[in-house]
Formats: C-alpha cells, structure tokens, sequence
C-alpha cells in the first residue's frame, strides 16, 4: 500500500514486488513501526526488477545496528547490476535494525537481539512487533536470501558463511561466495535465516569481517560471491569467478569461554589452524601476572576471536571450526 512520496521516494507499508516497475530500479522508504512521539520508523529499500520475469533474490544487512560492511555491499551491487538484462528481481534492504543503527548499538531498542527472536509475533512486544512485521512485509517475498552480518563489539570475523549444507541449493549458494570458511549450521535457531528457511526460502548468512568499519576488500568479495550466485541462477549473464584459495569447510563450531576475569590475549589470528592442546590465550591480572593459560580442546580454525583485553569470568576468547573429514 502506497501511503505517500518523500523526495520522490515512494512510502510503503509493504513490498510488493509486482508494484515494482519492470526494467527499472525503485527505491522505498518501508513504514514498519512509529516511535514514542509517534514518528514513523522507516526501512530503506531498493528493487531493481528485470524485464523478465523470475526468481527474486533478496540482500539484508544491520540486523544488527553495528554490522556495517554489508550496507555498502548492498548500495554498490545497485550501482553495478545492468537492470535491461536482468532476469528476475533483486531486492536490496541495506539496514533491517534503523533504531539502533542511528544510535550505534548492536541491539534493539528493548535490549533484544533481533536475530534470536525471529520469525517475532504480531501483537508481541516491541521487538517482536518489529521483527514479524519485517519478515511478513518484505522477507516473504523472496526466494533467496543472504543475510550479510559482521563480528560484534570487541571481535574480529573471518569472511564465513552459516549454511544448512544439508540443502544442495543452500550448500550450492554457500560454496559460490568465495568464503574463507563455511560452517554447517542448521536453521532452526530464532534468526532471520532460519526463519526463511522455514518459509521455504533458499538462505545463508554471511559474515563480512568487522564491526563498526568498511572494510573494502571484505565488501568486495560479498560482492563478487552475490554476482556468482546471480549468474549461476541465470538471473545476470555474470560468469561464476572461481575462488584462488580452497575454502575450509566445517561440520560445525562453537565459541569457547574464559573461566576466570583479567587481561586476555588472543594469540592465534582468524584463519589460522590450531592444534589440540595449542595455547590459543593467556589470561594476567591487574599486576600483570600470568593467571591461566587456555589450550585448544580439538584441532580446528580460527573463524573469530576477541580482541577486546578486559575479559569478565565467561567471557569469549575464540570461535573454533571443526572441520569436517
């Protein structure tokens, strides 16, 4: 439903792609929510809709307000897509979380983790209102969707994927990126992608390094990974570039955690393989005495760490791939 223009931007309650004028790319200010003093909340969108009919991949980055590397991904794949040749739509939503980006938090305006409680409710609370009402105004639309997210504060990302590598086309979507590493991770886990793929819909999350920052060659491999994946569906005449360094596939990975509070270091950087008992931290107090020292449990890969010194009991040192056999 149109509600009105601003600047010559339409405003919508919802996407409707066959409003979309074929052959051209549109832009959307999404009405999703209004805030205290009842001013509306609005959700950028770009919809670049070809001549011909067909699938419609779908683009979203800043679920969380500090995951910045996906927004330029997102704004330069518009500059560059030839809308006369494709076939198909591509939507583009560069920032799904608008409250906490412009407050530069990574959560929601209620202390909530928007990507734990998807697919939300629709006379829940104010982050499940939000949540539902951006999956069932525009994520349904799609038959594909990547998911672009970055590490959290005081962390560092290698360029992953989370994939269902179970589903041929997921793991085919997945292995087109070009990524450093890809863990298996099935769906079912309260976030935007699981959510889709509970749907029906066809999604990856990829990780594009670290927060708060562009990172360019980071932004440039999420787009070369995009335009892979659009030749290959036929939707762009985009020949499939193929990756120079063999991706690390793993079955699945887990974060391991402090014990005890002090001065953490990190010694491993991401991407780097660790053997079993290898130490990958070193905990000091204050004084700056040697405290613990953390080996790794299993061999495996670095896909992020902390780099943040002031470590609490139970506090994140590493996130270990397993890799799979």
């Amino acid at each position: 439903m149109l509600l009105q223009k601003e600047n010559d931007i339409a405003i919508i309650e919802s996407l409707k792609i066959e409003n979309a004028p074929k052959g051209r790319i549109s832009r959307y200010w999404l009405q999703v929510a209004t805030d205290g003093m009842g001013v509306p909340i609005h959700i950028p969108i770009m919809v670049a809709r070809g001549k011909t009919e067909g699938k419609v991949l779908g683009l979203t980055a800043a679920v969380h307000g500090n995951e910045l590397n996906g927004i330029p991904v997102v704004q330069r794949l518009f500059k560059e897509i030839n809308v006369e040749e494709l076939r198909g739509t591509i939507v583009g939503v560069p920032v799904i979380n608008v409250p906490s980006l412009l407050r530069k938090k990574r959560r929601f305006i209620d202390g909530t983790d928007l990507n734990h409680i998807m697919p939300g409710k629709p006379d829940g609370n104010v982050s499940q209102v939000y949540a539902w009402r951006i999956v069932n105004r525009i994520i349904k639309q799609f038959d594909f969707l990547i998911d672009l997210h970055t590490a959290s504060n005081g962390r560092v990302n290698s360029y992953y994927i989370r994939a269902d590598m179970q589903d041929a086309m997921v793991k085919k979507m997945a292995l087109l990126q070009n990524a450093q590493i890809i863990v298996h991770n099935p769906p079912s886990d309260g976030t935007l992608r699981g959510t889709a793929a509970e749907m029906g819909i066809s999604a990856i999350t990829l990780e594009v390094g670290n927060p708060n920052t562009f990172q360019k060659g980071l932004i440039r491999d999420g787009l070369t990974g995009i335009h892979n994946l659009l030749g290959y569906l036929s939707m762009t005449e985009c020949e499939v570039e193929e990756h120079d360094v063999e991706t690390v596939l793993c079955k699945n990975s887990y974060w391991i955690y402090s014990d005890t509070g002090g001065i953490l270091t990190v010694h491993p950087k991401v991407t780097d393989m660790v053997q079993k008992g290898e130490t990958i931290a070193t905990m000091r107090n204050i004084f700056g005495d040697l405290v613990k020292e953390y080996l790794a449990p299993e061999d495996g890969i670095v896909i992020g760490k902390s780099v943040s010194p002031i470590n609490h009991t139970g506090g994140r040192i590493l996130h270990l791939g397993v890799l799979k056999k």
